[in-house]
């Protein structure tokens, strides 16, 4: 990982919006896969569930981390990143937004 990228985390006074059904290595969605990037103003959080999953920040290639269960990982507005799926396991993405602009 390059240290002169700050790991990111969920800022204060975000709000939970939504939260994805439970995805498995069979039905995690194909996007998930590739990179992609969480709208501007909202925050993802990957919430892995069971087993393992490896998560990628694109513009960090060195940022290839396995995220065990019970981790998660907050995933910034428009960063793009993508997962891997490396055996079982289950995950959830949850979406937030700051309070002040929550619908």
């Amino acid at each position: 990982m390059d240290p002169r990228i700050p790991e990111p985390m969920l800022p204060d006074g975000m709000e939970l919006t939504r939260t994805t059904r439970e995805f498995d290595e069979n039905t995690v969605p194909k996007a998930l896969l590739r990179a992609h990037q969480v709208a501007a103003g909202v925050w993802g959080n990957l919430v892995v569930t069971s087993g393992s999953i490896d998560f990628v920040f694109e513009d960090d290639p060195g940022s290839r981390r396995s995220l065990p269960e019970g981790s998660s990982q907050p995933i910034p507005p428009r960063r793009p990143h993508h997962i891997v799926i490396t055996g079982p396991a289950c995950f959830v993405v949850e979406f937030y937004r700051s309070a002040s602009t929550t619908l």
